[in-house]
């Protein structure tokens, strides 16, 4: 799949306050921390997600999306 039939756009939820905003995923290098704009806690992802976008998301990353593993790794 092309980055031109991802979705590129999600919206992060903060576990701790709740605050919510809209984010550009990359299409060449996963997330791992994002800092809230809320409360400024530093997200990591979940257990067994690869990136920050998977674990707190509306939208999967890219590579998940494309069926390529998360973030370039090995399904």
């Amino acid at each position: 799949m092309s980055a031109a039939g991802l979705k590129l756009e999600s919206v992060l939820t903060c576990p701790h306050c709740g605050k919510r905003r809209g984010e550009t995923m990359p299409t060449d290098a996963c997330q791992y921390f994002y800092e809230c704009t809320g409360c400024g806690v530093v997200l990591r992802p979940k257990p067994g997600d690869c990136c920050v976008f998977c674990s707190y998301g509306t939208v999967p990353c890219p590579p998940k999306q494309s069926d390529a593993g998360c973030c370039g790794s090995n399904k």
